[in-house]
């Protein structure tokens, strides 16, 4: 299996409170990742702008960070996008709310709808830190899709890159594919011995997938396989938050509809609620 690099790494970036939090998060990335960084800010541009983010970067400077101030004034979202594209970004960095209620779920914040639109991956920050904290555990999606042998490869990566020891591959199983009527104790019986089944089965293919990605990703970390029931999106975030895991990584979404922004599912429950920080591999 073929990993792809981030070698081009962008944030964007306003004069918000987190600015310097945010840039020190995206300029780590960027030498653990040995990634240029572009650096994308809304508006024009101006001497006293330039001086700011110069002075912010200057410790990363030092250490040969290969990085790109680009200004243009527009939409936000359109901006960020374009920019993206024309910079051939591999990994766009966003801060993010943790939570949303359902009107502004709805209108759509900044960093979701560019999320729903990158063709890029997606790195949802919460709580970016100007100080270095650990990302020591990562939990990845393993459900059965098409995208998610590349999603997990992709989280080794960044697991080597980071240097986090724990990764835990959660495979999402809803009631429905369990076929079972539970009314009483014989029905019981019969749905743990489905579920049974269901988790050795999906064991089996998330050891196949991690067998196939190369040796130097995985041999030093602490890998685990772990089913849960439940609906899907919601189910993973909510166990991420109780392990107090550092990072989710999770599969781009696909197209969306009308209906599927007013009636979330899948990723849609994590990017209403963000659990952890969320990495989005497109």
């Amino acid at each position: 299996m073929s990993l792809k690099p981030f070698s081009t790494i962008g944030i964007g970036v306003t004069f918000s409170p987190n600015l310097r939090a945010n840039i020190y998060e995206a300029a780590r990335l960027s030498i653990a990742f040995k990634a240029k960084l572009v650096l994308i800010h809304v508006g024009e541009n101006s001497v006293e702008k330039q001086d700011k983010f110069h002075t912010i970067l200057e410790p990363f400077i030092n250490d040969n960070l290969d990085f790109e101030i680009v200004f243009k004034s527009g939409n936000p979202v359109d901006v960020i996008l374009s920019i993206s594209k024309e910079k051939q970004i591999d990994l766009l960095i966003l801060g993010a709310l943790q939570r949303e209620n359902f009107v502004k779920y709805y209108v759509g914040s900044i960093a979701r709808k560019i999320t729903r639109k990158a063709e890029c991956s997606v790195l949802l920050l919460i709580k970016p830190s100007v100080d270095q904290v650990p990302c020591e555990h990562i939990v990845v999606n393993g459900l059965k899709d098409p995208k998610t042998e590349q999603t997990i490869a992709s989280a080794f990566y960044v697991a080597k890159a980071i240097s986090s020891d724990k990764i835990t591959i959660v495979e999402e199983i809803t009631q429905e594919e369990l076929a079972v009527k539970i009314d009483d104790d014989k029905s019981l019986r019969k749905a743990n011995i489905a579920k049974e089944r269901i988790r050795l089965r999906e064991n089996s293919r998330v050891k196949n997938i991690i067998e196939n990605i190369p040796k130097q990703y995985t041999n030093d970390v602490a890998i685990k396989s772990q089913a849960i029931f439940g609906k899907k999106g919601y189910s993973i975030g909510h166990y991420a938050q109780i392990v107090r895991a550092d990072l989710l990584v999770m599969n781009a979404p696909s197209k969306m509809t009308f209906w599927d922004r007013l009636f979330p599912h899948d990723i849609e429950h994590i990017l209403t609620e963000l659990p952890t920080d969320v990495l989005i591999i497109q």
